[in-house]
């Protein structure tokens, strides 16, 4: 038996290791591509040690798109959301976790109902306001249409059903509001199910491509999804300007979930998303 348990530890760590290395494996081509020239680049592309390594792609991908704007751009429309989004889906999925309303049932299913509608069936009704509003190339036309979603509220919803109503009793009997037991007794509590929603619309948003890209026609007010875009054309492709795009854009993601990693995994297990 001691000889069996560190083989099968062994054996364990091992297989994790070649899955990790198959999963990382598209991240260590994306980083290798970026160092290479477009020569080496479609001369070997199965390789992914460069022939030469060079740093003209990140200087490069500075000049070709207004990057610094787009960047801002893209902190300023992921970031708004999330934290709107967070505030409005905990709210209403409070709402639906403990309030007792006519219709509640019935609204709950058509809010779940709206996961199953594709983005496209809904993308010329909105666009068409947005234009009618006058918000093409703007801020509020960016953010506004994406500040509440479903899976939000049905994923705060859950987290709060797991809480015990003694709790807001408790709040009740010290004399606060439904708003204050809200914020300052549930709030402090779903905080893992809080960064782990928000590491959702953070990650979503961030990456978002098709919506910023109808909304947007001006340079300046696109995001790095759709800036980067640019440079994949019908005909060709400027991947190494493309890898080195995504890796400036990949890194506030990875310190994001670097950060909150440990309270994601038990936002995870407290609502039941297994």
């Amino acid at each position: 038996m001691t000889i069996s348990r560190p083989i099968r530890t062994f054996a364990s760590v091992a297989v994790l290791a070649l899955l990790s290395l198959a999963f990382l494996l598209p991240f260590l081509w994306m980083l290798s591509a970026s160092l290479r020239t477009q020569g080496d680049l479609l001369a070997n592309p199965q390789t992914l040690w460069p022939e030469h390594i060079t740093w003209d792609n990140y200087r490069e991908v500075w000049q070709r798109i207004p990057f610094g704007r787009q960047f801002l751009n893209t902190v300023v429309y992921a970031g708004i959301i999330t934290v709107v989004s967070v505030l409005l889906d905990s709210m209403a999925g409070y709402a639906f976790a403990r309030f007792t309303f006519p219709g509640r049932g019935p609204l709950f299913v058509v809010v779940l109902v709206t996961l199953m509608l594709p983005i496209q069936v809904t993308l010329i009704p909105v666009f068409q306001l947005l234009n009618d509003l006058g918000w093409i190339n703007t801020y509020q036309g960016l953010i506004v249409p994406r500040v509440a979603d479903a899976f939000g509220i049905f994923f705060m919803r859950q987290f709060f059903l797991s809480l015990p109503r003694d709790l807001e009793d408790a709040g009740r009997i010290d004399g606060f509001s439904e708003f204050g037991i809200w914020r300052r007794i549930m709030m402090p509590l779903a905080w893992p199910a809080v960064l782990t929603l928000g590491l959702f619309n953070l990650l979503y948003n961030w990456n978002d491509l098709l919506w910023p890209l109808i909304v947007t026609t001006d340079e300046n007010m696109r995001t790095l999804s759709a800036g980067l875009a640019l440079f994949k054309g019908q005909h060709s492709a400027e991947y190494g300007l493309l890898m080195a795009g995504a890796i400036l854009a990949l890194l506030p993601m990875v310190a994001a979930f670097a950060l909150v990693q440990r309270r994601f995994i038990e936002g995870i297990a407290t609502t039941g998303l297994k």
